[in-house]
């Protein structure tokens, strides 16, 4: 499968304001553009699907479509996130590089509100001292006086990454420490 890109524009406008759904994690503000969002949904049962990388929680039933649930903070190399009763999944529209439409859920803690943002106040990402990828993060706004970090979702959902991840997973662990 090739890379995953949303169907709906995410990256942040130039010269005027966009508008991101902003949500918690970890006791951290994230925010994604809300073009690329095609719904929010509260947190129900999952199918738990052996020998997936362990960000992956499960797919859901979304009227009748398959619906794979990435764990954002598993993605991001932390624990997986604990079930409260304000978990969401916020649902995806993306496409393969095929142009295959794929709905992808992100297991979030809970969603806060739909924010505009000016892009003057969306900063580029740091390159060192953010807790995730800096690849995974298109910039950094500030909202009320505090940094939101704004994912950049297509490469937080590469297909390829993620399944490269899962077969590697799969082989067993190599003791590299010398001692």
């Amino acid at each position: 499968m090739g890379a995953v890109t949303t169907t709906r524009q995410t990256a942040v406008a130039v010269d005027e304001d966009a508008q991101y759904l902003t949500f918690m994690l970890g006791g951290e503000m994230f925010a994604i553009g809300i073009l690329g969002i095609k719904e929010i949904i509260e947190y129900g049962s999952l199918t738990v699907v052996p020998m997936m990388p362990a960000f992956v929680r499960g797919v859901i039933n979304l009227r009748g479509a398959v619906v794979p649930v990435v764990d954002l903070s598993a993605r991001f190399g932390r624990a997986n996130s604990a079930i409260t009763r304000r978990s969401c999944v916020i649902i995806i529209e993306a496409s393969t590089e095929e142009g295959q439409a794929q709905d992808i859920g992100l297991l979030v803690d809970t969603v806060s509100a739909v924010q505009e943002i000016p892009s003057s106040q969306i900063e580029p990402p740091p390159s060192f001292g953010a807790r995730i990828r800096s690849d995974f993060i298109s910039g950094m706004a500030k909202v009320d006086g505090k940094f939101v970090i704004v994912l950049d979702v297509d490469n937080v959902l590469s297909i390829d990454e993620m399944s490269s991840l899962a077969e590697a997973g799969q082989a067993p662990a190599l003791d590299l420490d010398p001692r």
